[in-house]
Protein backbone atom coordinates (compact mmCIF):
# COMPACT_ATOMS: atom_id res chain seq x y z
CA UNK A 1 0.00 0.00 0.00
CA UNK A 2 1.34 3.63 -0.85
CA UNK A 3 -1.75 5.70 0.48
CA UNK A 4 -0.85 9.52 0.65
CA UNK A 5 -1.45 11.26 3.11
CA UNK A 6 -2.97 14.74 2.39
CA UNK A 7 -3.61 17.59 4.85
CA UNK A 8 -6.69 19.27 3.73
CA UNK A 9 -7.19 23.17 4.63
CA UNK A 10 -11.03 23.80 4.61
CA UNK A 11 -10.52 28.12 4.19
CA UNK A 12 -12.81 30.78 4.53
CA UNK A 13 -10.60 33.52 3.92
CA UNK A 14 -8.38 34.59 5.37
CA UNK A 15 -8.34 31.87 7.92
CA UNK A 16 -8.16 28.04 7.93
CA UNK A 17 -11.37 26.97 9.49
CA UNK A 18 -13.18 23.65 11.01
CA UNK A 19 -16.70 23.15 10.45
CA UNK A 20 -18.46 19.95 12.03
CA UNK A 21 -21.12 18.70 9.56
CA UNK A 22 -20.10 21.64 7.32
CA UNK A 23 -21.50 23.80 9.55
CA UNK A 24 -20.43 26.08 12.94
CA UNK A 25 -17.01 27.09 11.30
CA UNK A 26 -13.72 27.25 13.90
CA UNK A 27 -10.96 29.46 13.36
CA UNK A 28 -8.05 27.57 12.94
CA UNK A 29 -4.98 30.14 11.77
CA UNK A 30 -3.84 31.31 8.63
CA UNK A 31 -3.65 29.11 5.67
CA UNK A 32 0.01 29.89 4.63
CA UNK A 33 1.49 28.87 7.54
CA UNK A 34 -0.79 26.11 8.90
CA UNK A 35 0.38 25.05 4.93
CA UNK A 36 3.88 25.32 5.52
CA UNK A 37 3.94 23.53 8.94
CA UNK A 38 2.18 20.32 7.23
CA UNK A 39 4.86 20.77 4.84
CA UNK A 40 7.48 20.69 7.14
CA UNK A 41 5.96 17.48 8.73
CA UNK A 42 5.98 15.21 5.37
CA UNK A 43 2.48 15.76 4.24
CA UNK A 44 2.46 14.19 0.40
CA UNK A 45 0.08 17.14 -0.66
CA UNK A 46 -2.15 19.73 0.37
CA UNK A 47 -5.76 20.52 -0.63
CA UNK A 48 -7.24 24.10 -0.10
CA UNK A 49 -10.72 24.39 -0.36
CA UNK A 50 -12.37 28.14 -0.29
CA UNK A 51 -15.46 26.88 1.11
CA UNK A 52 -17.49 29.92 1.11
CA UNK A 53 -16.68 31.44 -2.30
CA UNK A 54 -19.51 29.19 -4.56
CA UNK A 55 -22.39 29.61 -1.40
CA UNK A 56 -21.06 33.31 -1.29
CA UNK A 57 -21.07 33.16 -5.37
CA UNK A 58 -17.75 35.37 -5.21
CA UNK A 59 -14.68 34.89 -7.42
CA UNK A 60 -11.73 32.87 -6.56
CA UNK A 61 -9.41 34.78 -4.09
CA UNK A 62 -6.12 34.02 -6.29
CA UNK A 63 -3.80 35.92 -4.12
CA UNK A 64 -4.41 34.43 -1.31
CA UNK A 65 -4.16 30.87 -3.28
CA UNK A 66 -0.69 32.21 -4.08
CA UNK A 67 0.36 33.28 -0.65
CA UNK A 68 0.17 29.34 0.24
CA UNK A 69 1.48 27.75 -2.84
CA UNK A 70 4.93 30.08 -2.04
CA UNK A 71 5.58 28.09 0.72
CA UNK A 72 5.03 24.62 -0.69
CA UNK A 73 7.32 22.30 -2.84
CA UNK A 74 4.81 19.58 -2.59
CA UNK A 75 1.37 19.17 -4.88
CA UNK A 76 -1.05 21.86 -4.41
CA UNK A 77 -4.77 21.12 -5.11
CA UNK A 78 -7.16 23.85 -4.91
CA UNK A 79 -10.96 24.55 -5.03
CA UNK A 80 -14.07 26.27 -4.20
CA UNK A 81 -15.41 28.60 -6.77
CA UNK A 82 -14.29 27.10 -10.00
CA UNK A 83 -16.54 27.41 -12.71
CA UNK A 84 -14.64 27.85 -16.50
CA UNK A 85 -11.09 27.48 -17.63
CA UNK A 86 -9.89 30.71 -17.06
CA UNK A 87 -10.40 30.05 -12.95
CA UNK A 88 -8.67 26.24 -13.83
CA UNK A 89 -5.45 29.01 -15.71
CA UNK A 90 -5.21 31.48 -13.16
CA UNK A 91 -4.94 29.19 -10.87
CA UNK A 92 -2.00 27.00 -12.31
CA UNK A 93 -0.23 30.31 -12.42
CA UNK A 94 -0.57 31.53 -8.81
CA UNK A 95 0.99 27.51 -7.83
CA UNK A 96 -1.90 24.97 -7.84
CA UNK A 97 -1.26 21.63 -9.63
CA UNK A 98 -4.61 20.65 -9.41
CA UNK A 99 -7.65 22.09 -9.68
CA UNK A 100 -10.53 20.83 -7.59
CA UNK A 101 -14.68 21.03 -8.85
CA UNK A 102 -17.66 20.60 -7.22
CA UNK A 103 -20.87 23.14 -7.34
CA UNK A 104 -20.59 24.16 -10.43
CA UNK A 105 -20.12 21.20 -12.29
CA UNK A 106 -23.10 19.27 -10.23
CA UNK A 107 -25.47 22.09 -10.16
CA UNK A 108 -25.09 23.86 -13.79
CA UNK A 109 -22.31 22.44 -16.08
CA UNK A 110 -20.63 18.87 -15.74
CA UNK A 111 -18.99 19.49 -19.22
CA UNK A 112 -16.62 21.65 -17.68
CA UNK A 113 -15.13 18.67 -16.29
CA UNK A 114 -14.20 17.15 -19.79
CA UNK A 115 -13.19 20.78 -21.02
CA UNK A 116 -10.62 20.78 -18.73
CA UNK A 117 -9.31 17.30 -18.88
CA UNK A 118 -8.97 17.73 -22.79
CA UNK A 119 -6.83 20.77 -22.19
CA UNK A 120 -4.52 20.19 -18.79
CA UNK A 121 -4.91 16.46 -18.78
CA UNK A 122 -6.93 14.45 -16.16
CA UNK A 123 -4.48 14.29 -13.61
CA UNK A 124 -5.32 18.27 -12.97
CA UNK A 125 -8.88 17.93 -12.71
CA UNK A 126 -9.82 16.25 -9.13
CA UNK A 127 -13.97 16.48 -8.49
CA UNK A 128 -14.88 16.91 -5.15
CA UNK A 129 -17.80 14.69 -3.76
CA UNK A 130 -19.37 15.74 -0.91
CA UNK A 131 -21.61 12.52 0.42
CA UNK A 132 -24.76 12.09 2.46
CA UNK A 133 -26.86 9.05 3.83
CA UNK A 134 -30.54 9.20 2.20
CA UNK A 135 -32.05 6.27 3.29
CA UNK A 136 -29.88 3.46 1.64
CA UNK A 137 -28.46 5.43 -0.94
CA UNK A 138 -25.79 8.70 -0.74
CA UNK A 139 -26.72 11.36 -2.33
CA UNK A 140 -24.27 14.62 -3.72
CA UNK A 141 -24.01 17.62 -2.01
CA UNK A 142 -22.54 21.05 -2.77
CA UNK A 143 -21.53 24.29 -0.95
CA UNK A 144 -20.16 22.81 2.13
CA UNK A 145 -23.08 20.14 2.72
CA UNK A 146 -25.27 22.62 2.55
CA UNK A 147 -27.83 22.26 -1.22
CA UNK A 148 -28.93 18.57 -2.24
CA UNK A 149 -28.61 17.55 -5.47
CA UNK A 150 -30.57 14.33 -7.27
CA UNK A 151 -27.10 12.50 -8.09
CA UNK A 152 -26.30 9.66 -6.53
CA UNK A 153 -22.86 8.98 -5.28
CA UNK A 154 -21.60 6.26 -7.08
CA UNK A 155 -23.36 6.81 -10.25
CA UNK A 156 -21.38 10.52 -9.91
CA UNK A 157 -18.24 8.88 -9.20
CA UNK A 158 -18.12 6.76 -12.43
CA UNK A 159 -19.84 10.14 -14.60
CA UNK A 160 -16.87 12.52 -13.42
CA UNK A 161 -14.26 9.14 -14.55
CA UNK A 162 -16.01 8.90 -17.97
CA UNK A 163 -15.94 12.83 -18.25
CA UNK A 164 -12.06 12.65 -17.90
CA UNK A 165 -11.73 13.60 -14.10
CA UNK A 166 -8.33 12.41 -12.88
CA UNK A 167 -9.16 11.90 -9.41
CA UNK A 168 -11.95 12.03 -6.81
CA UNK A 169 -12.02 13.41 -3.35
CA UNK A 170 -14.68 12.16 -1.72
CA UNK A 171 -16.51 13.93 1.69
CA UNK A 172 -18.81 12.29 4.31
CA UNK A 173 -21.21 15.25 5.20
CA UNK A 174 -22.43 13.26 8.12
CA UNK A 175 -18.99 12.41 9.08
CA UNK A 176 -16.85 15.80 8.74
CA UNK A 177 -15.42 16.78 11.71
CA UNK A 178 -16.83 14.27 14.26
CA UNK A 179 -13.91 12.59 15.09
CA UNK A 180 -15.43 9.51 14.94
CA UNK A 181 -14.26 7.17 12.25
CA UNK A 182 -14.95 7.29 8.22
CA UNK A 183 -18.34 6.46 6.57
CA UNK A 184 -16.29 2.73 5.57
CA UNK A 185 -19.33 1.87 3.62
CA UNK A 186 -19.43 4.73 1.00
CA UNK A 187 -15.50 5.24 0.63
CA UNK A 188 -15.33 1.17 -0.39
CA UNK A 189 -18.33 1.78 -2.67
CA UNK A 190 -16.55 4.91 -4.56
CA UNK A 191 -13.29 3.37 -4.64
CA UNK A 192 -14.64 -0.06 -5.55
CA UNK A 193 -16.66 1.58 -8.61
CA UNK A 194 -13.94 3.72 -10.56
CA UNK A 195 -10.28 3.00 -11.81
CA UNK A 196 -9.39 6.56 -10.89
CA UNK A 197 -7.23 7.41 -7.57
CA UNK A 198 -9.83 8.78 -4.65
CA UNK A 199 -9.41 10.38 -1.59
CA UNK A 200 -11.31 9.64 1.60
CA UNK A 201 -12.18 12.67 3.84
CA UNK A 202 -14.25 13.64 6.86
CA UNK A 203 -14.19 11.58 10.07
CA UNK A 204 -10.63 10.74 10.98
CA UNK A 205 -10.09 11.16 15.09
CA UNK A 206 -7.27 8.40 15.51
CA UNK A 207 -4.72 6.97 13.87
CA UNK A 208 -6.83 3.54 14.42
CA UNK A 209 -9.46 5.51 12.23
CA UNK A 210 -6.76 6.43 9.29
CA UNK A 211 -5.60 2.23 9.87
CA UNK A 212 -9.19 0.96 9.23
CA UNK A 213 -9.64 2.63 6.25
CA UNK A 214 -6.55 2.02 4.74
CA UNK A 215 -6.76 -1.24 6.05
CA UNK A 216 -10.64 -1.96 4.89
CA UNK A 217 -10.43 0.55 1.24
CA UNK A 218 -7.41 1.46 0.51
CA UNK A 219 -7.99 4.29 -1.00
CA UNK A 220 -5.27 6.33 -3.11
CA UNK A 221 -5.23 8.76 -0.47
CA UNK A 222 -6.76 10.02 2.75
CA UNK A 223 -7.19 13.67 3.71
CA UNK A 224 -6.72 15.27 7.15
CA UNK A 225 -7.78 17.85 9.14
CA UNK A 226 -8.95 18.30 12.13
CA UNK A 227 -6.24 15.85 13.96
CA UNK A 228 -3.70 17.89 12.35
CA UNK A 229 -5.57 21.44 13.24
CA UNK A 230 -6.00 20.38 16.99
CA UNK A 231 -2.55 19.40 17.58
CA UNK A 232 -3.81 15.74 17.90
CA UNK A 233 -1.22 14.12 16.51
CA UNK A 234 1.11 15.01 13.44
CA UNK A 235 1.85 13.63 9.99
CA UNK A 236 5.44 12.44 11.11
CA UNK A 237 3.46 10.25 13.66
CA UNK A 238 0.73 9.09 11.56
CA UNK A 239 3.16 7.94 8.96
CA UNK A 240 5.14 6.05 11.42
CA UNK A 241 1.93 4.24 13.09
CA UNK A 242 1.07 3.22 9.50
CA UNK A 243 4.81 2.11 8.76
CA UNK A 244 4.10 -0.35 12.32
CA UNK A 245 0.98 -2.11 10.78
CA UNK A 246 2.43 -2.28 7.20
CA UNK A 247 -0.43 0.27 6.23
CA UNK A 248 2.35 2.28 4.19
CA UNK A 249 5.44 1.40 2.11
CA UNK A 250 8.86 2.31 4.05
Amino acid sequence: MNTRIIAKLDVKPPHVVKPIHFEGLRKIGIPSEIAKTYHDQGADEIFYNDIVASLYKRNILFDEVEKVANELFIPFGVGGGVKNIHDFTRLFQVGADKVILNTYVVQTNPNLINEAAKIFGSQAVVVNIEAKKMGTHWKCYTDGGKIQSSRDVVDWSKEVERRGAGEILLQSVDEDGKQKGFDIEIARQVVSSVNIPVVISSGAGSLENIRTLIEIVNPSGVAISSLLHYKKTNIKNIREYLLKYNCLEG
